[in-house]
């Protein structure tokens, strides 16, 4: 019986064995591997606006932080490495693209109705203090789509109020773009990656037709046509004529609207982190996520001044649900940069200020957390 149960434990052992020899992946090479993540990843201290977005390439180590009108490349321990300065507009949200191992960002000028998608050839970004106009390290495509509806007159007066909230005008309330992400098409958890804006939208809580997170995907496999220089003194009006795409979340008015995006592969779900809304008919609160494996549905948008009807998502469930709107959302800080990095795990930004020699700096910490989905706070930080 002895010999029976050796040999059949020995089976056994070998059998699972092979079976974990064929499941195991290939051993990846030093190349392919990964970077070990570490708890904290420091953007630096500049006199430019406050962190806006992160960004991360993982196989070579690189970090990116926005910060308004300032590109910052790190490794990931924090050393410089280099910068694009050079903006005189609103540089957002970021992301890394695989595809094409460059990062793509909102930039908004709003005085002269420019919005843009920045592509940055970041391994041409080596030294401290590029010139984003003349060191010919960035691209940018116009957004047609978004120019339409931020200078959209809304009540008929023949003006436009331009940079002003406060007023009926901009479709939907938008005021431009921030949040920008790369993920599969909505109502799918795979397949090929599309470019994802989502449009700022103006905190106002007299007007009814600003409740929805306005999200637009583009195809940009073709978008090589349309990438020009950035020449801030006679912006150009390169870039596609239509979206693939428009899509609405409803959420309650917030103000500026997604200022972070993120496809988290590991919830199969778009993250959207924004600044509290003001209207106190909503909950308010500040994490949203759209649900990935829902299609979008065509129906009414609510509160326009006209019906209209238009692509509708579906908030993601857990975590908080105002029972009086149906909205669906967390408590979380993550406005000011927000990445991705699979397996459950994500950098979080920590927004900061000190003071160097007299001169008041905006700093910020990419700040490794853990998903938990728990409410209020989704999150949890490792280390």
């Amino acid at each position: 019986m002895r010999k029976v149960l050796t040999f059949t434990l020995a089976a056994t052992l070998a059998a699972t064995s092979a079976l974990a020899l064929l499941a195991a992946p290939a051993a990846a090479t030093p190349a392919d591997r990964p970077h070990d993540l570490p708890p904290e990843i420091y953007g630096g201290a500049w006199t430019a606006g406050h962190v806006q977005g992160m960004a991360i390439d993982q196989r070579k180590g690189h970090m990116y932080f926005s910060f308004t009108n300032l590109l910052v490349k790190t490794d990931l321990q924090g050393k410089l490495i280099g910068s694009v300065t050079g903006f005189t507009g609103h540089l957002g949200d970021l992301d890394f693209n695989t595809e094409d191992g460059r990062v793509y960002g909102s930039l908004e000028y709003k005085a002269q109705e420019s919005f843009y998608i920045a592509i940055f050839d970041v391994d041409r970004i080596t030294t401290p203090g590029m010139d984003a106009q003349t060191s010919d390290v960035v691209k940018t495509v116009y957004l047609k789509e978004v120019v339409a509806d931020y200078t959209a007159d809304m009540n008929g007066d023949g003006a436009f109020d331009g940079n002003v909230g406060n007023t009926p005008d901009h479709r939907y309330g938008c005021s431009g773009i921030d949040g920008v992400s790369f993920g599969p098409a909505f109502g799918r958890k795979h397949g090929r990656q599309k470019l994802t804006v989502a449009y700022g939208v103006y905190a106002n809580a007299g007007r009814s037709d600003n409740d929805h997170q306005v999200l637009l995907q583009y195809d940009i496999r073709q978008w090589k046509k349309y990438e020009r220089p950035l020449t801030e003194s006679a912006p150009h009006k390169s870039g596609p004529e239509r979206v693939d795409g428009k899509y609405f979340a409803y959420t309650g008015n917030t103000t500026y609207g997604v200022q972070n995006l993120e496809y988290d592969e590991h919830t199969g779900n778009w993250m959207m982190a924004v600044y509290k809304g003001t209207k106190p008919q909503f909950p308010n609160y500040t994490f949203f996520m759209v649900h990935g494996g829902d299609r979008p549905r065509t129906g009414e948008i609510a509160g326009q001044p006209q019906p209209e009807r238009g692509k509708l998502l579906t908030l993601a469930p857990g975590g908080l649900q105002d029972p009086a709107t149906g909205v669906r959302g967390w408590q979380m800080t993550g406005e000011y940069g927000l990445v991705s990095l699979g397996h459950g795990r994500y950098y979080v930004a920590k927004a900061g200020k000190v003071t160097e020699d007299g001169v008041s700096k905006h700093t910020a910490h990419a700040q490794l957390h853990r998903w938990t989905g728990q409410a209020p706070t989704p999150f949890e930080r490792v280390g």
